[in-house]
């Protein structure tokens, strides 16, 4: 049995999902002889958004809820935009040489612009570096 007063103690959840109890599994299973039912799933931790026990019960509640959210917290009226300077990303290719030597290729890619900069996978690998201006010469 877990400690609340202990920091690493992760308490159990319920998930979820409207219609969790619904879905007929053997862990879902409750109850003594003669008086079983079917009942929420608990856990100390979930797969799907931290919430759920499975893609079923996410979809359950996100279609019961996604309208609902949505008006809560702002719909997208207009198309959101990333702009040249913006649309730099970093990209690895793994290629196979003819010498049997297997290696990675690094590179900044700009699809707007058409531009493909190679880099070290120093750089590749550095979260702070996240468009070729960025790099010391």
């Amino acid at each position: 049995m877990g400690n609340k007063s202990n920091p690493n103690f992760k308490s159990m959840r319920y998930c979820q999902g409207n219609k969790c109890h619904e879905y007929r599994t053997k862990d879902r299973i409750r109850g003594t002889k003669g008086a079983k039912y079917y009942s929420t799933r608990r856990r100390s931790s979930f797969y799907y958004s931290d919430n759920f026990c499975s893609l079923n019960c996410q979809n359950d509640w996100l279609i019961k809820n996604i309208e609902h959210a949505l008006d809560h917290f702002g719909r997208t009226t207009e198309p959101k935009q990333v702009l040249c300077d913006q649309a730099w990303y970093k990209l690895c290719n793994w290629n196979s040489s003819s010498n049997g030597r297997n290696d990675y290729d690094h590179y900044f890619v700009n699809d707007l612009l058409g531009q493909r900069i190679p880099i070290t996978e120093q750089q590749y690998d550095d979260k702070n570096i996240t468009q070729p201006n960025q790099i010391q010469k």
